[in-house]
């Protein structure tokens, strides 16, 4: 199992180290984006392994160097799987899909962010809901803004310790103390089956690497820049979907680290700074 980094690298170093080191991730994902998820980790230099059956689950979440947990299509199955990560590691992710909307999952994911979870990424709907704030959106599909969501993503992350992420057309990250927006990408990820849950996937990678907040802001960049190369060669969706994974193999790390992409800011600045 590969040791964390303890100083914060950049976008692009982080990406030099996860090529270098080739994370084990296990995926415990919803079965209709399992293979796109494992190509986008390939691609990106990881190695997924969907292992989601209870009385495994624990077993492999020990050796793996992160840990998707995402409630997409929560069985039974991969719902004893998942209660099974947190005791046997803390590099893993929550993604909490059609949270508020649905009984099942929202309890589940209840339950799962109790466990404190490196990481937990979902729209902003999505994390209003999981912070006690809101209804959820519709289906998977957000209704609200990141920005809306900013003070839930702050709440969760100040009470159970983690990084959130609320993807959008601009990324929000927080881990409670400061917020990192991430820029750019392109609305044609968001027509493609899995495109969120993968990101959820490539943090869980990048968990294996650095420390949850690198880890979270690097996925979110890593993305971005991807979709921005795949949307200049795409006609449509699907070509976008295998430009995508093109593009991720063909990321330049120094191209990560460009200005521009990134705005950090102290929760306590200004609020008109913090729009």
């Amino acid at each position: 199992m590969n040791a964390a980094v303890p100083f914060p690298p950049s976008p692009g170093e982080a990406l030099r180290l996860l090529r270098a080191r080739t994370p084990l991730v296990q995926c415990i994902t919803n079965s209709v984006v399992t293979g796109f998820t494992a190509n986008v980790l390939l691609a990106l230099g990881a190695t997924p392994a969907m292992v989601d059956i209870p009385g495994e689950s624990s077993i492999f979440a020990a050796i793996a160097d992160g840990v998707l947990v995402n409630l997409g299509t929560p069985t039974p199955g991969q719902s004893a799987a998942a209660l099974e990560v947190p005791a046997a590691t803390r590099r893993w992710v929550l993604d909490p899909v059609a949270v508020g909307v649905l009984p099942v999952r929202t309890a589940l994911a209840s339950q799962l962010l109790a466990a404190r979870p490196a990481i937990v990424r979902g729209n902003a709907s999505e994390i209003l809901a999981l912070a006690g704030m809101g209804e959820g959106g519709r289906g998977v599909d957000a209704i609200d803004t990141p920005e809306a969501a900013l003070a839930a993503a702050a709440a969760i992350a100040r009470r159970c310790g983690a990084v959130v992420a609320v993807s959008g057309p601009v990324d929000l990250i927080t881990d409670g103390t400061e917020v990192v927006r991430v820029s750019g990408g392109d609305a044609l990820l968001t027509r493609v089956t899995g495109g969120g849950c993968s990101l959820g996937a490539t943090m869980a990678a990048f968990l294996g690497v650095c420390a949850a907040l690198p880890a979270a802001i690097a996925a979110s960049v890593v993305h971005s820049a991807a979709a921005e190369h795949a949307a200049a060669r795409a006609d449509g969706p699907g070509s976008f979907a295998v430009a995508f994974l093109d593009a991720l193999a063909a990321l330049e790390p120094a191209a990560l680290d460009q200005p521009g992409r990134l705005a950090r800011l102290a929760l306590d600045a200004p609020a008109e700074m913090l729009r």
